[in-house]
Formats: structure tokens, sequence, C-alpha cells
């Protein structure tokens, strides 16, 4: 744009300056629903705008429509835009993908790039992922109306947050915070909470027009969460399980105390790392397999090194039916190591393997009901797998579960067995039985993702073949 059209942009009219609603409608031709709405004018009225968010409700969709209102309607030069997100990934492939359909959709003025709004020659917004400690990573932005997004807010850093504040300072600054309330420990955890100077609002899925009935484009319909989903998420997570609550309700879950695997260890481990990891570091291959009795499903879960992988799952419990699965998954992954609960049907599993003429490959037979390694501390190898392997690796960030296939059953099942001491003070994890008998389901994706990391020293190795 020349310096011209950038003088006549600042003598055009903005009748929506005020009405961020009504220029979503008016510019760009597309509707806005009831917690749009909300959102958007709680950015126009409140300095701090805090928004925990149900899955599928178009959160991004909204905030990529407050950042282009507000360079739209301030004159240029006085007004900015900064968002960030956990990951660059992120910045890049969420919001503002966004941005740059409602400035094409919109024909607004300047150009945009990947994560770079210019104007007149002039950088007017951006998209960063700086260093997490970095408290100056925004510095030397100077604009009267500063506008600023953090995207999927439950994985920002604090210092993140530090930052932001400092390019907030005046009146007619404004952040906006949204996200899936994932993460109990995170600061946007503190930032919803009662008395907080934030305005938060809360999205559920039945806040969505498919649930509330409210008249919205069937395009639109189409893009949001469906009743069909919700309660499918219902039936498969519960609707007291932490992920049922954050994804569906749009609802912070606690911690609590007697939880293996704590909800705010697992989300910092879904956070897809800014470094990738070499190919030395995917090994080893490895894969474990809980293998399905009395009805429950068979699941063989791939790790490369510290990265959870995919998942191959059957409903059978016959040894003939689950070594061919499991042949194929050792084909198609490389692996070299496999890990088979040997409890009931797993013994026969076990067997076929043995029969199958296959070298290379150590099947390692685990009875998660024998003694544990330091019998002083755990009840059995169950209590001493689920501690060490659950809560530990989750504890240290030891393992990566950012690409995770089957990832949101899976961390349902993490976060729901339960631990307590036994009369001698070991560590007792409850029992596969008992939570089935309690939520009417099995945590078989859990166990093979515990079985595929384990890395047990005692002799219970055979090899195939040999």
């Amino acid at each position: 744009m020349s310096v011209w059209s950038v003088a006549a942009a600042a003598l055009r009219p903005r009748p929506f300056v005020g009405d961020p609603a009504g220029w979503v409608e008016g510019r760009l031709r597309q509707v806005v629903w009831s917690k749009q709405r909300e959102i958007m004018e709680s950015v126009r009225d409140h300095r701090r705008t805090a928004v925990r968010s149900g899955h599928g409700v178009g959160k991004s969709h909204v905030a990529s429509g407050v950042a282009s209102w507000w360079l739209d309607t301030h004159e240029p030069g006085t007004a900015f835009v900064v968002t960030s997100a956990p990951t660059y990934a992120q910045v890049r492939a969420i919001l503002w993908r966004y941005i740059r359909r409602m400035h094409a959709a919109g024909k607004l003025p300047g150009r945009v790039n990947q994560t770079e709004w210019h104007l007149g020659g002039e950088l007017v917004a951006f998209g960063r992922k700086p260093a997490d400690h970095d408290e100056s990573a925004f510095q030397g932005i100077h604009a009267r109306y500063v506008l600023v997004i953090l995207d999927e807010a439950c994985g920002i850093p604090g210092q993140l947050w530090v930052a932001a504040d400092a390019l907030t300072t005046n009146t007619d600054c404004r952040i906006l915070a949204i996200g899936n309330p994932d993460n109990p420990a995170s600061e946007f955890r503190r930032v919803c909470q009662p008395g907080s100077s934030w305005n938060v609002i809360g999205i559920s899925a039945f806040d969505s027009p498919n649930l509330t009935g409210e008249q919205v484009p069937s395009a639109v319909a189409q893009a949001l969460v469906s009743r069909e989903w919700v309660e499918e998420k219902a039936r498969e997570w519960g609707v007291e399980n932490p992920l049922y609550k954050s994804k569906v309700l749009g609802e912070f879950s606690e911690d609590s105390e007697w939880q293996v695997v704590r909800t705010s260890d697992l989300a910092a481990c879904r956070i897809d790392p800014e470094n990738k990891p070499a190919p030395a570091d995917l090994l080893p291959v490895e894969l474990g397999v809980d293998v399905g009795g009395g009805g429950d499903e068979t699941v063989i879960r791939e790790r490369r090194g510290r990265v959870a992988g995919r998942e191959w799952r059957a409903h059978t419990d016959r040894p003939e039916k689950i070594a061919p699965l499991v042949l194929n998954a050792i084909r198609e992954s490389g692996a070299t190591s496999v890990k088979v609960d040997s409890i009931g049907v797993g013994f026969g599993v076990i067997g076929e393997l043995r029969n199958r003429g296959l070298r290379g490959v150590q099947i390692v037979a685990v009875n998660v009901a024998e003694k544990a390694s330091r019998p002083d501390k755990y009840v059995n190898l169950r209590a001493e797998l689920w501690w060490e392997v659950g809560r530990g690796m989750s504890e240290r960030r030891g393992w990566d579960l950012s690409g995770m296939a089957n990832a949101d059953t899976t961390v349902a099942q993490l976060v729901e067995p339960q631990w307590d001491v036994d009369p001698q003070g070991r560590i007792r994890v409850e029992k596969k039985e008992e939570i089935i008998k309690r939520l009417g389901r099995s945590p078989d994706n859990a166990d093979a993702l515990l079985l595929a990391f384990y890395s047990g020293t005692r002799p219970r190795i055979r090899t195939l073949g040999r």
C-alpha cells in the first residue's frame, strides 16, 4: 500500500470501531453467534479477557476475527497486534491461517504472509514464539492500541505472560488469552480463577449452537462440535474424567492427591517440541501389547525413543488372531523389542509369537502381578509400572505424547487410576478390575503405552526364532 493509500485509509470512516461483531458481519459477511459476540465485546470493554474453551467451538477463529477487527478499525500507525502460542508451528498453522483467510475474505488493507501483517511498508502485526524464559520477548513495540493474543494459552509459560503484560500498560491496550483448560498448574488457570483482574468467559460444548438450538447457517453448524461427539465422549471418557471436563465442558479440573498420573504433568508432555529429535533419538523402537480378555480390546502401542507413536487395536482375545496383529506391527514399525502382558490370554500370545520364526526381536513377558523390583516400595510390578513409568515419565517430561495416535483416549485412561498405601506403607495402584468396576471401561490403551516404555531388567526375555 502506498503512503497516499495509507493516508486515505486513515481518513476512512470507521463505523465498527466499537462493534467488533458488527464488523465481522458487515466487513466479512460472516455470522457471529452468541458466545463469539460475548468474547469480541469483552475485548472491546475489558483490558484483559481470558476464554477457557471446550473443543470444536471455534476459539482460534474468533481470536483471528478480533485481531483483524482491531487492525482494520484503528487508524494506521496507531494499532499493533502480537500473537503467540506454545510453539511456532501453532502460531503459523492455527491462528495465522485464520487471519490470512479473513484478510482475503474482507479484502483488508495491506498484505499478510505466514505470520506477519504489513500495511504501507510498516509491520502492524506478527506472530512469534519467543524463548520460554524471555521476559523481553516483545520489547520495542510502541503503539497506542496494542492487542496481544495468547492462543492455546494453557501452554504459554509464565515469563511470556509477563512479556505480554509489559506490552499492554496503557488504557487502550488489550490482552486476549484463549485456550483449552487442560493444565490445572498453568498460568492460564491462575488468571481464570475467581477474583483475578481478568474478565473470564467459559465456552462449553453445550453452548454451541448445535446443542443450544441457536440458529446459524449450516456451514457454521458443520464446523462446530456436534451433539454426537459430546455423547460419544461421555460414554468413552466418563463425565467426571479431567479430559471430558476440559474438552467438553471447557473447565479446569483439579490434580487429585491420589491420582497416579497428574493431568498437569500430562498436559506438558503433549506440547509439540520445537526441536525435533534426531534419528538417533528415535531409538529404540519398541512395542507394548496389552492383551484383551473378557471382551476388552487388544492394544499395541509403538514408542520410538521418547516419542509415543502409532497404535494398533483389535477386539479379540484369541492368541492365533492377536499374534498376526503383533507381527504386522513389528514389520511396520521395525521394533526390536515387544513387551507383552503375559497374564491370562497373553501367555498364549507369547507362545504363538515364539512359534512364528521371526528373528532379531525380543519378546518380553511382563506379569504385572509379580513382585516389584523394589518390593519395599511397591506392592507389585503393576504399581511400579504405573508409578515409575506413568507418573515418573510425565513428571520429568520423559516422553513426548504430542503426536501420539489415539491420544485423547489414552490420556483419559492415564489419569483414571488411583493409588494408596498398604499396611506396610508400600505404594498400591488400583487394579484393572477395580477400574472397570468403578468406571465401566478398561484402561487398555494406557496399559499398552506403559508397557511400550517399560524397561525392566529382570530375566523375562524370550527371543523369537532362536
